[in-house]
């Protein structure tokens, strides 16, 4: 993890909730997709949780509205005030603080039922060091007996489809001559009472394909004019078996993971008990 990590998160915090066609309904329903999903691991006496990469506390925020005791961490100053800020409108309680996941003891020392990271904040670790840092502390905030919730992107299926052709190229004049290693997400478009917005990514990948640099570009359109914002960030392609053998390493059991199409979550998810 790198400068480029903190800026892009500083960065993204004010605009993080145009990524989404309505992030407050988003935090309800992810809020509750995670309830769902700690009741079925751990019944109905799980009670505490540390989210470790709590960004602007989509997922935090929307489990303090399920009742449970929240404490927020993120690398991200600017996510953290956010988060703060929207848990008040949101009417729950969380106790929030600004913190380096690999010297997450630094700053928090209780144990808790669950320690939760997701939208895909671990492959942001582009080697198994900082990796396995990260996973030695969310394992040592939990209590015996605790569960580990992650999410990551697909990269199972990106890194097949990363040669393949580009999706819905429409044609157009000239040659075509788009770089090897780059691919472009579909756009997604918003319309909403602030207006049009146009939300996509390009991803460069690196010759090898383990990592890819991610561009990510929001446009929004006011009147008749549109403004674009560009944030930078890397990320390493962290295919599920890597991600379960650090685990295995830490120390961890009962590894198993959870696809969208079973959970109802947008990215595939790990579970993972300490025992």
């Amino acid at each position: 993890m790198n400068e480029s990590v903190l800026k892009f998160y500083e960065d993204f915090a004010g605009e993080y909730h145009l990524i989404f066609a309505d992030w407050r309904k988003e935090v309800l329903r992810q809020g509750q997709v995670l309830d769902n999903l700690i009741r079925e691991q751990l019944g109905e006496t799980a009670r505490t949780v540390l989210d470790c990469t709590c960004g602007i506390g989509t997922q935090a925020i929307g489990l303090a509205s399920c009742g449970y005791g929240v404490h927020a961490t993120d690398l991200s100053p600017t996510s953290i005030e956010r988060a703060r800020q929207e848990a008040q409108s949101f009417g729950v309680t969380l106790q929030f603080e600004v913190a380096d996941l690999r010297v997450l003891d630094r700053h928090v020392t209780d144990l808790f039922d669950v320690v939760l990271s997701c939208d895909n904040a671990l492959p942001h670790f582009l080697n198994n060091e900082d990796l396995s840092l990260a996973v030695d502390q969310m394992r040592a905030r939990l209590r015996t007996g605790g569960l580990l919730i992650a999410s990551i992107r697909d990269y199972d299926l990106a890194v097949q489809e990363r040669k393949r052709p580009l999706a819905m190229t429409a044609p157009l004049p000239g040659q075509q001559a788009s770089p090897d290693n780059s691919r472009p997400t579909l756009p997604r478009v918003f319309d909403d009472d602030d207006g049009r917005r146009i939300v996509f990514q390009v991803w460069d990948w690196s010759d090898d394909g383990r990592f890819y640099t991610l561009n990510h570009f929001i446009m929004k359109q006011r009147v008749s004019e549109w403004k674009t914002t560009h944030l930078v960030t890397q990320y390493r392609a962290l295919q599920r078996h890597e991600l379960s053998e650090i685990l295995r390493a830490a120390g961890f059991s009962e590894i198993h993971w959870h696809m969208p199409a079973e959970s109802g979550f947008y990215q595939p998810l790990v579970t993972a008990r300490k025992i």
